[in-house]
């Protein structure tokens, strides 16, 4: 595949956000790269939008940064569930517990409303 000459946009994003996370890490472009066995040109082209990420490099990425690969590709800025998933990202795992009691609790009400509003809804 020939080099791209002009960033994707959405590649870009998605290597700005690695970069936010690695950096968030106190890593340098060399210690990503080492830590997930790339090249620290291909670790760079990522995070400039130029190289297109396979499964495998999205992989190696979240594995060296000690996330799960969708934390790569979710992207906080441009969702309102991204950004909850961000800030969960960053809560000591006893506190996730926590908050996944209580959103399923929360959950599970806006469900029974939705339910009792669609019953209430006269029939076609």
């Amino acid at each position: 595949m020939p080099r791209r000459t002009e960033p994707e946009p959405y590649a870009a994003t998605v290597g700005a956000r690695v970069r936010e996370l690695r950096l968030e890490r106190n890593m340098s472009l060399a210690d990503l790269a080492n830590a997930g066995g790339l090249s620290k040109g291909h670790l760079s082209s990522v995070e400039r939008g130029f190289a297109a990420m396979t499964i495998e490099s999205i992989e190696r990425i979240a594995k060296a940064l000690d996330l799960r690969p969708l934390d790569l590709l979710a992207l906080p800025t441009e969702d309102e569930r991204a950004h909850v998933m961000d800030l969960v990202r960053q809560l000591p795992a006893s506190e996730v517990k926590k908050l996944r009691r209580e959103l399923t609790k929360t959950a599970q009400a806006a469900t029974k409303t939705a339910q009792a509003a669609a019953r209430a809804q006269p029939a076609r």
